[in-house]
């Protein structure tokens, strides 16, 4: 396998105690970071009717990422096609590419990203709610920046940033795979799927002018602290934030008091261990044989690392720890 590259999914993530403004302040600190540990992409993500999670606007929050940082690619993980019109879609982001070429990225989804009633407030109608039309939407959306549509998207046209395709499960993998075009699966919140997704995409792959061979990127969860202990303390915020949200009462992400006296039923004790599973949580040494397994079983390209932590300064100690581990489980040689 060729030199692993490794990326970055951040959410914003907004604390019990905090505002947007200063999750929004968090994240460029942590793109800023990131990219002087030399990652290669930093992306956030499109979420709606969530008070945990800033990143609502992708193209508003990447323009300003890309002023606050010189080289690390930006873009979405993602946004979600069927909250938007395509032609939209196009001119923000064929702006992004027009004021930072060749370091925009647009990764996309299917899903709305929501509760359908949200879902339908921002489509003022049932209308592609669904993700049915997606298919139609994103030729639609590639036709405007390769200028092939009867109407010209300025700036777009000409201006196409890298485009990816999202997904928790096979649809978009097929999808990804006969457009050739690079892939980006969810194992962070639907680690069932990946293999038999990954299998799709990689079965089905047609080359196209931008991709020759298959690229998967695979996003996961990843907390790692100097002993396994102290990791799972970092993650009971985000192991809360995760049952709220199963349970259709998002919030913001507790402080870790407050994650620390919640108590979970035997139920959501056992949601949060079966999310835990496959992902990467513990010591180095731990994260270490964990990445191993996941670098084996995905052949992925990418890994992109989602940390959901409380503190600022403990989640860019812990991609750092992270980091390290993953790339001594690539390369044990090294």
């Amino acid at each position: 396998m060729s030199a692993l590259a490794l990326s970055v999914l951040d959410l914003a993530p907004v604390q019990a105690d905090a505002t947007a403004t200063e999750a929004l302040a968090a994240t460029t600190r942590f793109a800023q970071t990131v990219e002087r540990f030399d990652f290669l992409r930093f992306w956030v993500a499109e979420h709606h009717n969530m008070p945990g999670i800033a990143s609502s606007s992708p193209p508003v929050v990447l323009a300003h990422l890309a002023s606050a940082t010189k080289k690390i690619r930006v873009g979405s993980g993602g946004v979600m096609l069927p909250n938007h019109a395509p032609l939209v879609v196009a001119e923000q982001f064929g702006t992004l590419e027009s004021l930072y070429p060749g370091r925009i990225d647009l990764g996309l989804g299917r899903a709305p990203g929501t509760d359908p009633v949200t879902a339908r407030a921002l489509r003022r109608g049932a209308r592609g709610a669904g993700g049915d039309e997606f298919p139609q939407e994103l030729t639609e959306l590639i036709s405007y920046f390769r200028g092939t549509a009867d109407t010209v998207a300025s700036p777009g046209y000409g201006a196409e940033p890298e485009i990816f395709l999202l997904g928790s499960s096979g649809y978009s993998a097929q999808v990804a795979a006969i457009l050739g075009l690079g892939f980006a699966f969810a194992h962070h919140f639907s680690p069932d799927n990946t293999h038999a997704a990954l299998k799709l995409y990689r079965d089905n792959f047609r080359p196209s002018a931008e991709l020759s061979e298959p690229y998967v990127i695979v996003a996961v969860s990843a907390i790692t602290a100097e002993t396994d202990a102290a990791a799972d303390e970092l993650a009971k915020p985000r192991d809360l934030a995760m049952a709220n949200l199963r349970s259709g009462r998002p919030q913001a992400l507790a402080t870790p008091a407050q994650a620390a006296s919640f108590g979970a039923t035997p139920e959501e004790r056992a949601f949060s261990a079966h999310r835990k599973a496959g992902q990467l949580q513990g010591s180095p040494q731990t994260v270490r044989a964990q990445a191993a397994d996941l670098l084996a079983t995905t052949k992925a390209n990418e890994l992109m690392i989602n940390t959901m932590i409380y503190n600022i300064d403990d989640r860019i100690h812990s991609l750092e720890l992270t980091r390290d581990a993953v790339l001594a489980a690539a390369d044990p040689t090294a």
